[in-house]
């Protein structure tokens, strides 16, 4: 990042930079989509014990919030709430948090590997999107790809038929949401330090979710207690892991297997719930990943920035390393893909 308290890693000395371990980046990035998809198990399984989807993003927010606590006073000469564009952060935070509690619900209902699965239009939607937010140019191959990957959301929604349901629609809204966020989070790199970005984004998201969490209140029991800790770990490692290996390795290598958090998702859903993908899921599934590869083969040859599936703060770790450990600990911007929701 090039603001005046975070030097771009183009002003760093050579020995300061992290060294370029492309082998070991991958095994982390791998990891932390396991971890993020065994989160969103733990929430599955809170929200299918009658746990309000709110309660359990606000609950999250807090027990993240207070491991993030001293890192950021430990930083907090950097001066983080210092900021011209504050309604883009509010307005990032409350997306990033929208479709967090949005995938929630969409899990009460769908299999864990159907909602990650229609969560892979996230970087669809970024490809459109950038058009009109960010003025970027998008070739014909880009726009058949897009148009491929939603002829997967349709395969994976089979409208009209007995597969078809509502629900199906949440996780729609819950990438659209996430996406409109990383073009927030693209449209400030290079004017907004991860720590700002993350201070205003954690703030905003939970004083939006904070009254629909606390309404009808019940306090969760040990075992829930538990289970929400555990989500709070899951997310905090993950999100470490996922920047230490953007730190290590360069977003084109490491893009690609974000789509891990399928396999994931699927086994998970196996081992844990029983459920196993059908052959349209699977089919839609496959056009869906396709799309998004191809997108990312393309802005890695055409803009050198390829859009990462869940990517956000992680876009700009190799920008700002030095705050690095700050954004690991808790950013909210999870993204359907990688569970930042």
């Amino acid at each position: 990042m090039n603001d005046k308290n975070t030097p771009s890693t183009a002003d760093r000395p050579a020995d300061e930079m992290p060294a370029d371990r492309p082998a070991l980046a991958i095994a982390m990035l791998l990891f932390a989509m396991f971890v993020f998809t065994a989160m969103d198990g733990v929430a599955k399984g809170l929200a299918g014990q009658g746990m309000p989807p709110e309660r359990i993003i606000l609950l999250r927010y807090l027990l993240v919030s207070a491991i993030l606590l001293p890192v950021v006073l430990a930083r907090w000469k950097h001066r983080p709430l210092r900021t011209t564009r504050p309604i883009l952060h509010i307005v990032r935070g409350v997306l990033l948090i929208g479709s967090a509690t949005l995938f929630v619900y969409a899990m009460r209902t769908l299999p864990l590997e159907t909602a990650t699965a229609i969560g892979f239009v996230s970087p669809l939607y970024v490809t459109a999107l950038s058009i009109p937010f960010l003025g970027e140019k998008v070739g014909v191959r880009r726009w058949a790809a897009v148009g491929v990957g939603f002829v997967g959301v349709l395969v994976i929604l089979r409208p009209g038929t007995e597969s078809f349901v509502l629900a199906m629609l949440i996780p729609l809204f819950s990438s659209l949401c996430w996406a409109v966020g990383l073009i927030i989070t693209r449209a400030m790199r290079g004017r907004e330090g991860p720590l700002t970005i993350l201070v205003w984004s954690t703030a905003s998201g939970m004083i939006v979710i904070a009254p629909l969490g606390v309404a009808g209140w019940e306090m969760p029991t040990p075992i829930q207690w538990g289970m929400l800790v555990a989500i709070a770990a899951c997310h905090a490692a993950g999100q470490y892991f996922t920047i230490r290996a953007f730190m290590m390795a360069s977003a084109s290598l490491l893009a690609p297997f974000s789509y891990s958090t399928i396999i994931w998702a699927t086994l998970i859903g196996m081992f844990a719930f029983g459920s196993y993908p059908d052959i349209g899921t699977i089919a839609g599934t496959c056009l869906l990943a396709g799309a998004g590869l191809y997108v990312w083969h393309r802005e890695r040859q055409v803009t050198g920035q390829p859009t990462v599936p869940g990517g956000s703060i992680s876009e700009v770790a190799q920008e700002a390393p030095e705050s690095v450990e700050v954004a690991a600990a808790a950013d909210g911007s999870e993204g359907p893909g990688t569970r930042d929701r």
